[in-house]
């Protein structure tokens, strides 16, 4: 069976290694930080100024005030700091984030990532996302594997506006995990009960599958 959403953020929490600086994207990433060990010692950035994002609160413990980007109410681990929307950038433009997690509508097997918008759509502009493409140090894109029309998103060349040129180094749909690489997208990994056919059905781009993820 292909992975849920919620399978998804937590093969995602897999990928961020111990003690490094992450950002969550707005959307499905969010969800990762709920399946992050308690000792994984990943500390989570949020762009609107929070260092130590933890998971959701519980129903009745929201603050009103202590929110992510996506302007959901979140929780603050212990030795969490504050601060305003400059420095917060100034880490991700500095390149202080180790690992962003980002949302995606397509990605094309040279790592362009396109996130932001469709065309006709009414959108003040692409935020954060822009910055954390190009800052962080390595970017995992999580999506389903096709659109609502069954389209694919994981695709040779993005038709939508892009976010940035060749960011992309990982994606976890749920189908399985990809890498992006030259001419073609490499299958890492498959969830449980999906083949391999099904997957070179449901991608819009070549697929190279090395022989230790054959079925």
């Amino acid at each position: 069976m292909p992975w849920n959403r919620d399978q998804i953020a937590r093969r995602a929490a897999a990928e961020l290694p111990a003690g490094s600086y992450v950002n969550l994207g707005i959307g499905l990433p969010t969800a990762v930080a709920g399946h992050l060990r308690p000792d994984s010692q990943v500390v989570l950035h949020s762009e609107n100024g929070i260092l130590g994002v933890g998971p959701y609160p519980w129903a009745g413990e929201e603050d009103p005030d202590l929110v992510n980007a996506g302007k959901e109410t979140i929780t603050a681990v212990n030795g969490a700091s504050c601060f305003d929307s400059t420095l917060s950038f100034a880490m991700i433009r500095g390149g202080r984030v180790d690992v962003a997690v980002l949302g995606t509508m397509q990605v094309a097997m040279d790592g362009d990532l396109a996130n932001w918008t469709v065309p006709g759509a009414l959108v003040k502009g692409m935020g954060g996302a822009m910055d954390l493409a190009v800052g962080a140090k390595r970017v995992l894109a999580l999506c389903t594997h096709t659109d609502k029309h069954g389209r694919p998103k994981l695709v040779e060349q993005c038709s939508l506006p892009l976010t940035g040129r060749g960011v992309v180094d990982r994606v976890i749909t749920d189908l399985g995990v990809f890498d992006t690489g030259v001419g073609a997208f490499v299958l890492v990994e498959t969830a449980p009960g999906v083949t391999v056919e099904q997957i070179r059905q449901a991608t819009g781009a070549p697929l190279t599958v090395p022989p230790w993820t054959w079925p």
